[in-house]
């Protein structure tokens, strides 16, 4: 009668080790998989630990260590996809800000043409009277200049406008595709749990 007892002790032991050592072949697969950034599935994870999905599905150490893998793809995806987003946002960002310093720039020295321009018509009125006719034509040929590059100013300060548009537009572009692939990791979060 002693025989059955001790039988039966070693039998439970030997179903203990084995299971232990198929929980450890499923650590070691869960963690090959995440360093090869490989999606974790128990289909995946029965084939790589060499166990069924039976066993998976029915031990609750084995499904608890699946569930904690899967949480963790899951979060650093979405993080991975955060940083790839934040780049992309950054980057339509500086672009943005780029063309405002354009802009702004393009503003200061059109008041600092028009202020130059003031100025030298100013000097103009009062060299008229006193200047001969060479001087005049001089100073008409500058007004002319002065005038002209006034007007490739103001022509680059609309191109720089447009660009800032265009900086503008391509921003809200992307954080409305940013929305949609946000609302789609959500989605797929959600459906890969069901």
């Amino acid at each position: 009668m002693s025989t059955a007892p001790s039988q039966t002790a070693a039998a439970n032991q030997a179903r203990r080790k084995r299971t232990e050592d198929k929980l450890r072949a499923v650590a070691d697969a869960i963690l090959q998989m995440q360093r090869r950034r490989l999606p974790v599935t128990y289909p995946a994870i029965a084939s790589r630990a060499g166990v069924s999905r039976t066993f998976l599905y029915d031990n609750p150490a084995a499904r608890d260590l699946i569930s904690a893998a899967i949480a963790r793809t899951a979060t650093r995806r979405q993080h991975d996809q955060a940083d790839r987003d934040a780049q992309a946002e950054a980057s339509w960002q500086q672009r943005a800000l780029n063309a405002e310093q354009a802009l702004k720039t393009a503003h200061a020295e059109i008041r600092a043409q028009r202020a130059r321009i003031s100025e030298l018509l100013g000097e103009l009125r009062d060299t008229q009277r006193e200047q001969d006719h060479d001087a005049l034509q001089r100073l008409t040929a500058e007004n002319t200049t002065l005038k002209h590059r006034l007007r490739q100013l103001t022509s680059d300060q609309r191109a720089m406008e447009e660009k800032l548009q265009a900086a503008r537009s391509n921003n809200r572009f992307l954080d409305k595709r940013i929305a949609g692939l946000e609302a789609q990791l959500l989605d797929a979060g959600i459906s890969g749990r069901t």
